[in-house]
């Protein structure tokens, strides 16, 4: 067999899109076998030396429309110091969770407020996966804080109003969103301002 010279496969790919390209499921294992590709998941594979993350990678391949939440968020923007033993993902109630080698813990949001604060990031590769932004990973540790502890959304919350350009007005805005958090958030924000 060949080693991998078809610049039409991406740096990471399935075997789903090689099949695509002509490439028989034969041709990908001997890349792999011959170290020409290194796999990520189970029919998720990449050229070697590529820098990233790769459960992100993973993840974003398995369910493009997750997003990270919860601890993962508020990690990701610095608001605790925890490193989260498993990633917090977000996906629309409607969605099937997918089963993923990665360390994932999942939940399911409504779809009407899904998109709400919704940005994408690049997890390596050309692939993105979708974060919350501080304020709805605020929002959303006070509204599941049964999940992760009041502790935890306190001090997040307490961290964020340290950061330049903090707006708790905004944050109340947003959190009208979410009609059972905005009273307990208020009520922080009281005690801590």
């Amino acid at each position: 067999m060949a080693s991998l010279s078809d610049e039409r496969i991406p740096p990471v790919f399935t075997l789903a899109e090689a099949r695509a390209l002509g490439h028989s499921e034969r041709q990908v294992y001997a890349w792999r076998d011959n170290g020409d590709i290194e796999v990520l998941g189970h029919g998720i594979y990449a050229r070697p030396g590529i820098e990233m993350d790769h459960d992100l990678i993973e993840i974003s391949v398995r369910a493009p429309e997750a997003t990270l939440c919860l601890t993962s968020g508020l990690a990701r923007h610095d608001l605790i110091d925890d490193i989260p033993s498993a990633i917090d993902l977000a996906l629309p109630r409607e969605y099937r969770q997918p089963r993923t080698g990665a360390p994932a813990r999942w939940h399911r949001f409504d779809a009407s407020t899904f998109s709400v604060d919704r940005t994408q990031i690049e997890v390596g590769a050309g692939r993105t996966l979708g974060l919350y932004g501080p304020r709805r990973c605020i929002i959303d540790a006070f509204r599941l804080r049964h999940l992760y502890g009041n502790d935890q959304a306190v001090g997040a919350l307490r961290r964020w109003l340290k950061l330049r350009g903090s707006q708790p007005a905004e944050l109340l805005t947003l959190a009208g969103l979410f009609p059972v958090v905005e009273r307990p958030l208020r009520e922080a924000l009281e005690i801590l301002l």
